[in-house]
């Protein structure tokens, strides 16, 4: 076993990372979605981003499903705290996002409204993703 002085302490250990999302991996409700093809954190900012962006493209026509919520809360402490002196406040909530998992789905459009609706939306977040649909 390692000592805490010789751990690494890498993004793998804020929050399970590791592996890929089998769980969440499969459209359930729409026809298109968004897939995650890296892992992080997305704030609940980036969803809320992107949740307009696709409302906005699509004129408020497509049903729309966000299949991710910021459960995990993060913190951060001022720039003047000294040390020792304890955790920092709650910042934002994130999602902690694996590869494989849908992020957004979307239906009752045209694929090429969907497609362009989506790709509007990975733009605002901070994983890789890409365009899937049922047909695939």
């Amino acid at each position: 076993m390692l000592q805490p002085s010789q751990r690494k302490y890498k993004k793998e250990f804020r929050g399970r990372l590791k592996g890929i999302d089998n769980r969440g991996s499969k459209l359930s409700y729409g026809s298109f979605g968004l897939q995650a093809l890296d892992r992080g954190w997305i704030k609940s900012v980036e969803i809320e981003a992107a949740r307009k962006a696709i409302v906005n493209y699509t004129k408020r026509k497509a049903k729309l499903w966000v299949k991710i919520f910021p459960f995990k809360p993060y913190t951060k402490k001022n720039d003047e705290a000294v040390r020792g002196g304890g955790k920092g406040e709650v910042v934002g909530y994130v999602s902690v996002v694996r590869p494989g998992r849908i992020l957004f789905e979307i239906g009752g459009v045209p694929e090429n409204v969907a497609k362009e609706a989506l790709r509007l939306a990975s733009a605002k977040i901070s994983v890789k993703t890409r365009f899937v649909s049922k047909n695939d």
